[in-house]
């Protein structure tokens, strides 16, 4: 019995101690119950001895991993003694008294050829005769693996017949698809059945398939080609590609043209607009002569000055915070504003100003002082003013107690009391009040149409809101505002003006210092 595993390929686990070992079996002793291994392998490493000799109780586990065929056995003493040529010296694994292993040397044959193990093959159920503690193991797991295949075979058979017996009977039967040997398999050998000899043992060669790529001739090409095409270049990476706004078109006709106002006298300032486009200042003599060809023309006096009221209360309620103050919910917020006026047409802009915002629920505190004889424009604007809920105030001391106005600042200001043509009114008692109580007032002023020089304006402002074309204003008027009020092109032509509109889609557009 024994002599029936001579010639297989084990692998014998002896412990932590010890270690592995792998060989073929060359002699099985029953009566000293041990087993000889020759050219083994210790933990992966050739051992450099020829044959090593365990003893039943140093090993733990022992697996077979190859079974030599019928008639391989009478053949491997014969072979044993070829290959293992002259005589050397093994050893043998035992335990000492204190329970480590130590090598016995045993007379043995010496190879220095390397040991080819060759793939393990499916065990059937075989008699380990090794030792009788070993050959129970053995048959145990045999017998457990033979048991395990005869579940799955049995519950192949019962699933095939319950597949049968639910197929309709005028179904036809599927066919099985795949062939091998010319012989149909079934699913499992189709998904399970491939040799594992035929799937590759070699990695991919990531960078070799990487090297046969050649980026910049591939890219160089690309940009011949667009060259040659007229396609948009993507920019090399020196060059950083040009980025657009949102609101701005990327297909240019022609030039952009910045500079499409010009005036016929020199220019002492001149501003920009947020797209870049130039706006010159005018004198206030052309500007005067500008507003009297449009009147000639039919922009009367009436229609200016509501243009002017529009403009300026939509200026002022979104300075007041817009649609976020302004709502239903923020009725108990109303906001707020104080309009200074002067006897003048000026001051006719700042009541028509103030009647816009009163139809929008903002509360408008008007100061006009009392005259005998008033502008036409100015009766007419207080005439449509007092059909509000605005309130109009005419003696400054009214503005003082706190029924008139609260204690706290309003939020607006709005300015109306220059007049270059009437400079006479900055020596009146009430300008001179006004000016004090704006001063002293901690909200912030907004002056419409305000003049020139700055000798002649009494309040600081943070806003101004020129009409039409601005005037060269100083420091003193703040960051400037632009209003359109209508004035056609040809207008600005008969005074000598080569204009093209610089709105856009507003009425009104912030300027800047160019």
């Amino acid at each position: 019995m024994a002599t029936d595993w001579l010639g297989s390929i084990v692998s014998i686990n002896c412990g932590d101690s010890l270690g592995v070992y792998q060989g073929r079996v060359s002699a099985v002793d029953q009566v000293s119950q041990t087993i000889s291994l020759t050219r083994p392998f210790h933990n992966g490493v050739k051992c450099l001895v020829p044959e090593v000799t365990f003893r039943a109780g140093d090993i733990t586990e022992l697996k077979i991993l190859e079974i030599p065929g019928p008639g391989e056995n009478q053949h491997f003493g014969d072979l044993h003694q070829t290959e293992l040529g002259p005589s050397g010296v093994g050893y043998q694994v035992g335990i000492s008294q204190n329970g480590m292993g130590k090598l016995v040397k045993k007379p043995a044959s010496s190879s220095s050829a390397p040991q080819n193990i060759p793939k393990r093959t499916d065990v059937k159920s075989q008699d380990v005769a090794i030792s009788p503690q070993q050959q129970q193991c053995s048959k145990s797991y045999v017998d457990r693996h033979t048991e395990s295949l005869s579940q799955s075979k049995s519950f192949r058979r019962r699933h095939n017949s319950w597949s049968s017996s639910s197929r309709h009977p005028n179904q036809a039967t599927p066919k099985k698809s795949g062939l091998k040997n010319g012989q149909m398999k079934n699913k499992d050998d189709e998904c399970f059945g491939d040799d594992i000899e035929e799937i590759p043992d070699t990695d991919f060669d990531f960078e070799g398939n990487l090297a046969l790529f050649d980026k910049a001739a591939v890219f160089e090409e690309i940009d011949t080609y667009e060259r040659r095409s007229g396609t948009r270049s993507r920019g090399i990476p020196n060059e950083r590609p040009t980025r657009y706004r949102h609101d701005e078109n990327i297909l240019e006709s022609e030039p952009i043209v910045y500079r499409r106002i010009t005036v016929p006298h020199n220019v002492s300032k001149e501003f920009c607009t947020d797209s870049g486009l130039v706006v010159p200042s005018v004198s206030y003599e052309l500007h005067k002569k500008l507003l009297s060809v449009a009147e000639k023309h039919g922009l009367t006096l009436e229609r200016r000055l509501e243009m002017t009221g529009v403009c300026a209360s939509q200026m002022a309620l979104t300075l007041l915070g817009g649609p976020n103050r302004l709502n239903p919910k923020n009725v108990h917020q109303r906001p707020t504003v104080a309009l200074l006026c002067g006897p003048h047409v000026k001051g006719a802009q700042g009541i028509s100003c103030g009647r816009h915002l009163a139809n929008h629920d903002v509360q408008v505190i008007l100061f006009l002082p009392n005259f005998v004889k008033m502008l036409e424009s100015i009766t007419n604007e207080l005439s449509l003013f007092s059909k509000t809920q605005g309130q109009q105030v005419s003696n400054l001391k009214a503005l003082f107690p706190p029924a008139d106005l609260p204690t706290s600042p309003v939020d607006l200001v709005i300015n109306c009391l220059d007049c270059p043509e009437n400079a006479f009114l900055r020596d009146q008692p009430w300008y001179k009040a006004a000016v004090a109580w704006a001063n002293r007032n901690r909200a912030p002023v907004l002056s419409i149409d305000p003049p020139v020089h700055e000798g002649e304006q009494g309040i600081d402002a943070k806003w101004s809101l020129a009409l039409g074309l601005p005037l060269p204003l100083g420091e003193r008027a703040g960051r400037i505002y632009l209003c359109d009020i209508g004035l056609p092109q040809q207008v600005f032509q008969e005074v000598g003006i080569s204009y093209h509109s610089p709105f856009g889609c507003k009425f009104v557009i912030p300027l800047h210092s160019a």
